[in-house]
């Protein structure tokens, strides 16, 4: 099972300093992936709860670096290890231009570029690209399938309901064949079968283990039916870890706890057929310092054999 963990593109720890000192420490402890999340903007007014905690939304969102540059600068600093977003919301871009940043950052890291993707459920971010909140999901299909025919053909000719491709030369394309994988976060039925048709992997977020593990065979069963090879549908857990000083008791989250209690669920996270989890700090008491970060990190990597 691979192991990763987040760059800091998010809250004050979020500085050229600190991308560069995560991105390089990460790869000296042998880790396998680094990731980024993405928020555009911190509305004063919510129109919709925040998905965790309270519904409110952390403050560390006031301060956040662009998930793909942050992503580039660190493959600048680094060799070997893979780049990820967990994940990107899809209502936010033009797919003719994703697919170019996406495919140079790929070109530019000779192929380490992992994709991650989502429809977003931040309707003031939705509303202030000029996006239809109502129909980002119907708009999602088509925005892969975009994605799919730049990186896989030429020329490419693209001819939808919501995006226009005329055929046209678009290169280069990615080093990885036939693209870059693309992971999903999904958790409601339709998006559920578009991971099945469109998608390599699935990467959940704060779900307990026993709903992960029905959901993921779910997902191998819809995508059978759409005709795909299920043994290739990855599971990337993103994980937001809580370290205790004393064993939690029951009823504890997945990932919070003493380092044996964390160790004990990296563990049943790969009994349920995991292939990845990777761990991010962000939201975690005194997480948004870089000693602090840095700490977590060699803490997790030990907990990986």
């Amino acid at each position: 099972m691979r192991i990763g963990f987040a760059l800091p593109n998010i809250g004050p720890v979020a500085t050229p300093e600190a991308v560069i000192a995560v991105a390089e420490r990460a790869e000296d402890l042998g880790y396998d992936s680094l990731w980024t999340i993405e928020r555009l903007l911190y509305p004063v007014k919510l129109q919709r709860p925040y998905p965790l905690g309270d519904g409110s939304l952390p403050e560390v969102y006031k301060h956040a670096l662009d998930p793909l540059e942050a992503l580039t600068f660190a493959a600048a600093r680094t060799g070997r290890i893979a780049l990820g977003t967990s994940v990107l919301d899809i209502p936010y871009y033009n797919p003719i231009m994703l697919a170019r940043r996406l495919t140079t950052l790929d070109f530019l890291s000779q192929g380490r570029l992992r994709v991650g993707l989502g429809l977003g459920w931040n309707k003031d971010e939705v509303d202030a690209v000029g996006a239809d909140f109502k129909q980002r999901g119907a708009m999602a299909d088509e925005f892969l399938e975009v994605l799919k025919a730049i990186w896989t053909t030429n020329p490419v000719k693209f001819h939808g309901k919501f995006y226009q491709v005329p055929e046209s030369y678009i290169g280069p394309k990615p080093v990885q064949k036939p693209h870059p994988p693309i992971y999903m976060g999904a958790f409601v039925p339709r998006a559920l079968a578009r991971l099945a048709k469109h998608a390599d992997g699935w990467n959940p977020v704060a779900i307990p283990l026993e709903g992960m593990a029905q959901m993921f065979e779910s997902i191998k069963q819809l995508t059978t039916e759409a005709g795909r090879d299920p043994s290739r549908m990855e599971l990337i857990i993103r994980a937001h870890p809580e370290i205790a000083e004393k064993r939690l008791g029951e009823g504890r989250s997945l990932f919070c706890g003493t380092l044996d209690q964390i160790r004990d669920d990296i563990a049943r996270c790969r009994d349920i057929g995991a292939h990845e989890i990777h761990f991010d700090p962000t939201f975690m008491e005194g997480g948004q310092v870089l000693d602090r970060w840095l700490t977590i990190m060699e803490q997790m990597r030990k907990l990986v054999h």
